[in-house]
């Protein structure tokens, strides 16, 4: 296989690296329920999670500028909320002069407070990803009891990728080899009618050869005595340090929970 897809985990020793998968998958998912269930307009709680996440961040010895530039991901899709600014009630900011719609305070801290609690909540999922290999992250949903299904189709999923990928880029190089292009005349490449059609075959063919392979790759499975889940060795017994580092980080966003909930 010539097509390599870049794995976002980072290989480190750092103590996040060395944490049982199982609890760091539990860690993570406990901070994002936590951070989500922070009231809105608590900015003073959101920085406190934000620096509960950096100190993450520097004990998995990560670049910050590279967690928080992935976790601007979660832009676009928080940006859905923005009609929240001109929806929901509450004391006038300004009125849009062409549109006459109305901003209202209330409707703009709810807004940035969703904004701000989805890029935290990324974050913290970015720390997971750099620091854990995707076989680990899926051995540790298998043993957290996930459906032995969706670990499964997950798990083919990052295999076959690559495969893929590297199926398309045969057929596009098989495309290019017989599309020559004389120079000073591009018209020869074909209206844009063409190339749609021509491109709506490649995907065509590409999803036809993926089906046949993974017919042929699913009758080899059963053949070598496949059942429906992945065998797996014995699990690794769970370390006091690693109980210890997770109890601290839940402990941590727990109190911070509970001070935006009494304040």
């Amino acid at each position: 296989m010539h097509f390599n897809l870049v794995d976002a985990y980072q290989p480190g020793a750092s103590r996040i690296h060395a944490m049982d998968s199982r609890l760091k998958l539990i860690t993570a998912v406990a901070l994002i329920i936590f951070i989500g269930l922070t009231p809105t307009g608590e900015f003073r709680i959101y920085l406190g999670f934000f620096m509960l996440v950096m100190g993450g961040v520097l004990l998995a010895r990560l670049d910050p500028a590279l967690v928080v530039r992935r976790s601007l991901i979660a832009l676009p899709f928080a940006v859905a909320a923005i009609s929240l600014i001109f929806t929901v009630p509450g004391p006038t900011l300004t009125v849009l002069p062409i549109t006459g719609w109305t901003i209202t305070s209330t409707g703009l801290i709810r807004f940035a407070s969703i904004m701000i609690k989805s890029m935290i909540s990324v974050q913290v999922a970015v720390i997971l990803i750099l620091t854990t290999h995707l076989t680990d992250m899926l051995w540790a949903l298998s043993a957290l009891h996930t459906p032995h299904v969706l670990v499964a189709i997950i798990s083919f999923m990052y295999r076959y990728v690559f495969l893929l990928a590297e199926e398309g880029v045969r057929l596009t190089r098989a495309r290019d080899s017989r599309s020559a292009v004389l120079e000073g005349n591009p018209s020869m490449g074909g209206s844009i009618l063409f190339r749609a059609r021509t491109t709506g075959g490649m995907i065509g063919n590409l999803l036809l050869r993926s089906f046949e392979r993974s017919e042929r790759i699913y009758q080899a499975m059963v053949a070598r005595g496949y059942q429906g889940e992945m065998r797996q060795l014995s699990p690794p017994p769970i370390k006091r340090q690693d109980v210890l580092l997770m109890v601290i980080t839940i402990g941590l966003g727990m109190i911070l929970l509970i001070l935006s909930l009494v304040a």
